[in-house]
């Protein structure tokens, strides 16, 4: 994957990347995508590449897998340029190429964030001066330029609904516990709390990548190990999963925040708005929880009071393409469904 520095890939290399089944040359401009997914999140990857591609994202997404090809990747092709085994490229078009990288780790998806992208780095996009990972449950809505610029000013991150936590909160006052115990001091810059659903590094703040797999892997003697994670898959019931809060209940998001102290460069912020968790512009809507729109029922969520949220408006709005998700009939249901469904959430809606 990608590199500390902006190397880029050497001119007798660069001849077979223009094959669009290979990777597009490196440049010190170019940014990449990476986001990790299993069994029913493809639907999500799907859409997620699509809005990219409508905010002008052009390049590669690198998507770390379990389990089973996607039924609508059965065209990508192997490619031994992304010297990774068993990696396939499928280049959706002239613009935009997803390579599906198969994952051999014991670790909960969630917890493989800053390995998965320290990996890349070094790896099969080396070279890129910005990567981005986002989880394949958001979709983008708003230019990516934005992005590109936005990372210059630090570690990208977004407010998670649970944010803030001030200085003292329980939470920070156990991690600087522990950590100081494992040879680490947290430093408190801000009351901020990140979602771990997106982070955006350019390669001059690689050490962040580190800093973070490094109090992941400490978190990991006190949790159980990086198997556990406090979604229903985990391997094992823990503290992670049976105590909301315990100071490490939300595993990689509690270690990105400890990175983000520990770590002595900066972080840029966007408040809650930017995942749409509270009114305002979002730029990146993020389906938190079980329910995801590609498994919702918008009309009996909506006779329960729950009406459609802006993330399954922007789910639907990119089904259709590049990448082609569902028969045209079926989507023209669903978003019949998602307007009946808005309608109703207008004067019927949970208190």
């Amino acid at each position: 994957m990608q590199v500390s520095d902006t190397d880029t890939i050497d001119k007798g290399q660069s001849k077979i990347f223009s094959n669009p089944v290979m990777i597009k040359e490196s440049s010190n401009t170019r940014s990449a995508i990476c986001t990790l997914f299993e069994g029913s999140y493809h639907y999500g990857l799907a859409a997620l590449a699509n809005s990219l591609y409508s905010q002008g994202f052009a390049g590669d997404i690198y998507a770390g897998y379990r389990g089973q090809l996607p039924p609508w990747a059965t065209k990508a092709q192997a490619n031994e340029l992304l010297l990774w085994k068993g990696g396939v490229t499928l280049p959706v078009n002239e613009d935009l190429s997803i390579h599906f990288l198969p994952l051999q780790t014991d670790y909960h998806l969630t917890n493989y964030k800053p390995d998965f992208m320290l990996e890349l780095w070094d790896g099969p996009a080396r070279g890129v001066a910005q990567l981005f990972y986002l989880d394949p449950d958001i979709i983008v809505d708003t230019r990516w330029s934005f992005f590109s610029e936005w990372v210059k000013f630090g570690v990208a991150v977004c407010e998670d609904i649970n944010s803030p936590l001030p200085v003292n909160h329980p939470r920070r006052k156990a991690w600087r516990k522990y950590f100081s115990e494992h040879g680490i001091d947290l430093n408190f810059k801000e009351a901020t709390y990140a979602n771990g659903g997106f982070v955006g590094v350019k390669a001059e703040d690689k050490g962040f990548l580190i800093t973070w797999k490094l109090i992941q892997e400490k978190m990991a003697m006190e949790i159980g190990g990086l198997g556990v994670s406090q979604f229903g898959n985990a391997v094992s019931m823990s503290k992670v999963t049976t105590q909301p809060h315990y100071y490490f209940s939300k595993t990689d998001q509690d270690a990105l925040n400890a990175a983000i102290e520990a770590w002595d460069g900066e972080a840029s912020f966007v408040g809650k708005e930017g995942m749409g968790f509270i009114a305002g512009a979002a730029l990146l809507p993020h389906a938190i929880g079980k329910s995801k729109p590609w498994n919702r029922n918008a009309l009996k969520m909506a006779f329960q009071g729950s009406p459609p949220r802006r993330i399954d408006h922007c789910y639907w709005q990119n089904v259709k393409g590049p990448i082609v998700l569902y028969p045209s009939l079926y989507h023209t249901q669903k978003q019949a469904a998602h307007k009946i469904a808005a309608l109703i959430g207008r004067f019927y809606k949970r208190s």
